[in-house]
């Protein structure tokens, strides 16, 4: 039985519908991620499953045994116990039974207590207890615990002593080491570095339970989830698969979405025609039903989108529009028809474009001796090797919070001294700086002011039409820039950034604060960007599509280690817990040598290896359904039915499933290894 199921579920705020006619289902073990831009009504959604809000309509079942647990956005652990002992009470249930245990045990040590009747509920209550981990919960703590960043001396600190990011984390593991069998999440990774989403990834694959979450992270998701929920202006879609696996289908959605209005568009100018050639002859009356049902046709499309239309009748859609609309004329009607826009097309949230006022030199960075830190500190934040980056590439920077990220790039920047050693700028550059906290924006300006302050716009209604790319409109354009949210300020120092025409970007979290929608746009752009990039971020899925080198800064040994390759090949890397090497041979490059063809075959390389990566996850998943439906069919085969035919059915259908399984573990294999090919 599903742990949740809803039926036509529909939410209204006032005037205002968020979402409507929703039929959702959530299976156990589900691993879903719900997905679509800001203000869509993804945390709407969670609220209503999670039981915090009832619906406007419809209905939402939930399984008897369904225990949630929710870790909601903004959300922070209030508690007078320390650390240990609040996630400790997430174990109740099983304390009480650990201390009915001792309880029995004490009263069978009694002369005459060891009585067949108490051996049996011990028996049967340590069974239990074993098997839900009771011997082992206090081990379990502590790893998770560790797992989201806790040092040991943490465990016995009060939780209202804790930062606000440590007692959002708190809570996020006391929801984890609860009886939990749904765990409803809202940005879990939040307050986590890498590490620590990496070990959630890991504690989440291995959950008995099922997982509904939304995130940013979508790396987080490629690895958790493999279901997508897409929320979206045009309707409601459900994938199956990762994140990868989602992108490639939704492509594949929305060109089958483009030719359909293409034809549709077709359809209703051929019905036109037709209206136009007869709507004074003798088939007039014909003509003017004709004109009718096309002028409700035209206003379903514009109301209720393609997506909602196609394949219904003239008449059912006649009934479907609920306004009332006069017949137009044939020139209206082709006026609208021309003006019909397909809104199931690809959305293009922020039109955001980066260009490059002149070519800069091969050599773009090089360090020599560079020791890391600020001049009043008591010692060096990290030593770093000598490194070179070249003109195209794109470095990304990793580390945990508070390791130097940041003062590396206002080093490199020469905001800040070196302790020691030298930072070598190459030649004709001009740099781009996205700062992680926005400094660069002026609280007290608008949004207007703040570019037209660093635009050349010959007016302000160009600046204006500029700031509408980046989704400022009408009134928001005079919004003061100390009032405007995180992803405003992060849209509106991206416009300013676009406005440079730097050769070289520093980007310091330049997602931070932006939905998915707009997290691909970023990347596809930076993706196409002909200049150099050195990448401060968290965002795996971003770093995993644009770092040709990773710089990690290792905490424990107090230095930056260079890998040359992609992401994929670090992680690969990671795994052998080897040291760090170069995962291919280094560019000994000086200004003015020519590296674009050894450049182009990387990059070329490198795209390869995604859609490989892509790829294996596709398949595995297929895997996981093949073998589940052989296990199926088997116990079917196993008692088969009475009647030959159904026997045979199902026969035919069991050696299809094998031998499509036995094709898909050989090309999971050939994948593997071309994949572990090009990582060593």
């Amino acid at each position: 039985m599903s742990l949740i199921t809803t039926q036509g579920l529909s939410k209204s705020y006032g005037a205002d519908d968020i979402f409507s006619g929703l039929n959702l289902t959530i299976p156990p073990g589900a691993r879903i991620a719900l997905v679509g831009e800001n203000g869509i009504g993804k945390t709407t959604l969670l609220n209503l499953l999670a039981n915090l809000e009832s619906p406007t309509e419809g209905k939402i079942q939930r399984a008897n045994q369904l225990k949630i647990g929710y870790l909601p956005q903004k959300s922070s652990l209030v508690s007078d116990k320390t650390l240990w002992d609040e996630i400790l009470s997430a174990l109740e249930d099983l304390i009480q039974l650990e201390k009915e245990l001792k309880a029995l045990e004490k009263q069978m040590g009694q002369p005459g207590g060891a009585t067949e009747e108490l051996l049996s509920r011990y028996g049967s209550l340590q069974v239990d207890f074993e098997n839900r981990g009771g011997y082992t919960y206090e081990s379990r703590m502590g790893q998770v615990l560790s797992g989201l960043g806790f040092k040991v001396e943490d465990f016995h600190m009060p939780v209202n002593h804790l930062s606000g990011g440590q007692r959002t984390r708190a809570l996020l593991g006391k929801l984890l080491l609860s009886s939990s069998n749904l765990l409803i999440f809202d940005e879990p990774t939040n307050h986590l570095d890498i590490e620590a989403i990496q070990w959630l990834e890991g504690y989440l694959k291995n959950f008995s339970g099922a997982v509904l979450l939304v995130s940013h992270d979508r790396y987080f998701i490629d690895q958790v989830c493999n279901q997508i929920w897409e929320m979206s202006r045009s309707g409601f879609e459900t994938y199956r698969g990762n994140y990868s696996a989602y992108l490639e289908q939704r492509q594949g959605r929305w060109e089958r979405q483009q030719e359909i209005f293409e034809a549709e568009k077709a359809r209703l100018e051929n019905e036109l025609d037709f209206v136009k050639r007869n709507i004074e002859g003798q088939r007039v009356n014909m003509a003017r039903g004709k004109l009718r049902r096309l002028s409700r046709r035209i206003q379903a499309i514009e109301q209720m989108g393609i997506q909602a239309i196609q394949g219904k009748s003239w008449s059912r859609i006649s009934q479907e529009v609920h306004t009332t609309t006069s017949m137009m004329s044939p020139q209206e009607a082709h006026r609208r028809i021309a003006a019909l826009k397909n809104p199931s097309k690809k959305p293009q949230l922020v039109n955001l474009k980066f260009q490059t006022r002149k070519r800069g030199g091969d050599l773009v960075i090089r360090t020599s001796n560079l020791v890391i830190g600020y001049q009043d500190g008591e010692k060096a934040l990290f030593s770093v090797p000598d490194i070179t980056l070249l003109r195209g590439e794109c470095a990304a920077l990793i580390g945990p919070n508070g390791a130097g990220k940041t003062t590396f790039l206002k080093t490199i920047l020469e905001e800040l001294p070196p302790l020691s050693g030298e930072v070598k700028l190459g030649a004709n550059l001009d740099v781009g700086y996205f700062a992680q906290a926005h400094q660069d924006l002026n609280e007290v300006n608008t949004v207007l002011e703040e570019i037209l302050s660093v635009g050349n716009f010959q007016s302000e209604n160009a600046a204006r039409s500029y700031l509408g790319a980046f989704l400022f409109s009408g009134d928001e354009v005079i919004k003061k820039i100390s009032v405007l949210s995180g992803g405003e300020r992060g849209r509106l120092a991206l416009a300013k950034l676009s406005l440079s025409n730097a050769n070289l970007l520093l980007l310091d979290e330049p997602t931070n604060h932006l939905d998915i929608p707009s997290q691909e746009t970023l990347q596809s752009v930076l993706s196409s960007y002909p200049g150099t990039i050195l990448l401060v971020s968290h965002d795996r899925y971003l770093i995993s599509a644009l770092a040709s080198q990773i710089w990690e800064i290792d905490v424990s040994g107090e230095s930056l280690l260079v890998y040359k390759g992609n992401y994929q090949a670090f992680l690969g890397n990671q795994d052998q817990e080897e040291e760090p090497q170069d995962l291919e041979p280094d560019l000994k490059i000086e200004e003015g040598d020519n590296y674009q063809e050894i450049k182009s075959a990387k990059n070329k390389a490198l795209a390869a290896d995604r859609k490989r990566m892509a790829r294996l996850g596709e398949v595995e998943d297929r895997i996981s359904e093949l073998e589940a439906a052989l296990e199926k069919l088997g116990k079917k085969l196993a008692s088969p039915p009475d009647i030959p035919d159904q026997v045979a059915a199902l026969g035919h259908e069991y050696r299809e499933a094998e031998t499509e399984l036995e094709i898909l573990i050989n090309e999971w294999e050939s994948l593997q290894n071309e994949i572990g090919g090009r990582t060593e």
